[in-house]
Parts: C-alpha cells; structure tokens; sequence
C-alpha cells in the first residue's frame, strides 16, 4: 500500500516493510525482556541474548528457506549473485522460526544449562507479537497478497486494493482478500491468548506447543486465500502448509512428551534479583576472619586454677624477697 513511507534528502530512503520488521523485532524483545524479569524471576538477559541470536539466525533461516525454495521452482533460472545483491527480496518464515529456536535451544540448554522450555514459554507470546507487526510491513509493501474476492461476494467489503506502485507486488485495482490483515489479527490474538495461558499452563512447555500448533493452524488456512504464487508448492499444499502440517503434528507429539516428562510450569513470582558479587567477597572475609580466630585458640587459655597458683607464688617470692631484705637490715642494727 506504501512501499516507501518517506525520504530523508536524496539518499535515506524508510520503507514500510523494513520499518515494521524492525518495530516487531525490538517489541519482541522488549516484552520477553519485561515479562522474564519483571513477572517470572528470569534472568532477563538470557531472553535478551536469545533474542539477538534468534534475529540473526532467524534471518538466515528464512533466507536460506526462500533460496531453496526458489531453486526448487527453477533450477536453471535460479540467480545466486541476483539474490545476494537484492537480499531483502524474500524470506519464508517458517524457515526463520525452525532455524532461530534450533540455535536459541543449543545457547539456553547447552550453553546457560537452564530450562529451554520455561524460556520459550516466555519467548512465544513475544514472538507472535513481533509476527504480527511484521505483517503491517508485508501490507505496505504489497507482498503476501491474497487471492482475488469473487464480484457480488458477501464479504467483499473487507476486500483492499492496491494502488499502481512500482515497488507493490499486489495487482493494481482489484479487490483483494486482505491476508496480510487477517495475519496481523490472527498473530495478535494469539499473542493475548498465549499470555493468558501462560499463568496457567499446566507444565512446562505447554505455552510453547500452543503457540507452534495454534500457529501452524492459522497459517494453514490463511493460505487457501494467498494469491502469490513465489511461495512455491509441494504437491497440491503451499510450502508453507506443507511445512505447517508437520509443525502441527510435532507440536501434538511434544505435547505429550513434555506432559509425560513434567517440567514444573511458569508462575508469576516477581521481579528477578540478580545474585551480588559484592556478598561473595563478604562470605571470602568471613571465612578469612574465622580462620584467623582459629589459629588464635590453637593456644589453650589458662584455666582459673592455673592463673592463681602463678598468682600465689609470686607472692610467695615476694614475700621472702621482703623477709630476705628485712634480716639483713636487722644484722646491721645489731652490729
């Protein structure tokens, strides 16, 4: 609808959908980062470095997803350097999602040794957020456009038409089914029920395996009414249904794998405390201190009987000191 949204001078160029990818992006991270710190006792800043992981591979999962399946449609027309230098031409999401939580899952479980299930159960909602805000971006570009609606159709009004743009993908002047919209509403409802959920989710995991079905779900039927044909098919499905049939069935199989192992599930517990450096180095004083103490009653104290024996004769020796002195001054009288 507005590919470009504005200039700057002659050389910064925003785009719509580039705007709205970066929007959803730094959502997603906002929220998880909130709702791990603030409501989950989580370290916020692993929810903060899986974010940047899974941008980043993210992005090339989704590119990786779009080369291959472009070079499946045409070997022979395929051009790699064509691709390289116009890198933003395409992504397939779902690629991006496999490839993200794959490298997300090794930096949480392998590396942080935490709970990759509690992370992703705070990570879900994010993610459908930023989903959904990516999808205004697909709808100003004019890309992920759907079919044509039939002249007379009872819901003809919720059709859009596209305007005579250069960059817009979509067909100029004729109603179309808006999907990009329809994917907005659908990722954002889900959102707000994942976050309901989450609270009361009855082992860990099950926010996550919400979150993968209810999705592939979504994606599966939205489909039926997309109208561009660059997503490619396997058989009579789309890519993406195809890839959405066996995300649904393994988040039915995880379900019950996650339900038999029985990971406690997340519960509101405030705000996170970071650990204190500043108490290690005073439990290192501590145990300094006792040490010292130690090696001060190594020597046994005297006992009470001990100080007044000493004490006695020391009077004694003083007292025949005096007698000592007093018989030599009487001799000296007597002489």
């Amino acid at each position: 609808m507005h590919p470009i949204l504005f200039t700057i001078g002659d050389k910064i160029t925003i785009y719509g959908y580039g705007l709205m990818i970066a929007l959803g992006m730094i959502t997603c991270v906002v929220v998880a980062y909130l709702r791990a710190g603030k409501r989950y006792g989580t370290d916020p800043d692993i929810l903060f470095n899986c974010a940047l992981i899974g941008i980043v591979s993210g992005m090339i999962g989704a590119k990786l997803t779009y080369w291959i399946v472009e070079f499946l449609k045409d070997p022979k027309g395929f051009d790699f350097v064509w691709q390289l230098k116009n890198f933003t031409a395409g992504f397939v999401v779902y690629g991006g999602l496999i490839l993200g939580v794959l490298c997300c899952w090794f930096y949480v479980k392998k590396i942080k040794k935490k709970s990759f299930l509690k992370i992703f159960d705070i990570a879900a909602p994010s993610i459908a957020i930023g989903q959904g805000i990516g999808r205004i971006g697909c709808f100003l570009a004019g890309c992920c456009f759907g079919k044509e609606i039939p002249a007379g159709h009872w819901l003809s009004f919720i059709g859009v038409v596209f305007p005579n743009e250069a960059l817009c993908e979509a067909p100029a002047g004729v109603l179309l089914w808006p999907t990009q919209l329809m994917s907005v509403a659908g990722d954002l409802l889900l959102a707000a029920f994942l976050i309901w959920y989450t609270d009361r989710e009855r082992f860990a995991g099950e926010v996550s395996v919400l979150y993968i079905g209810l999705y592939a779900i979504g994606r599966f039927l939205i489909e039926f009414l997309r109208g561009d044909e660059v997503r490619g098919f396997v058989g009579f499905l789309s890519t993406s249904q195809f890839i959405a049939v066996i995300m649904l069935v393994l988040a039915v199989a995880l379900w019950f794998v996650f339900k038999k192992i029985h990971v406690e599930p997340l519960r509101p517990v405030g705000a996170y405390v970071k650990p204190d450096d500043d108490e290690d180095d005073e439990d290192e004083d501590e145990d300094e201190d006792e040490d010292e103490d130690d090696e001060n009653t190594d020597v046994p104290d005297e006992t009470s009987e001990e100080k007044s024996i000493k004490e006695d004769g020391q009077d004694k020796t003083d007292g025949s000191e005096d007698s000592g002195e007093e018989v030599i001054e009487n001799n000296e009288k007597k002489d």
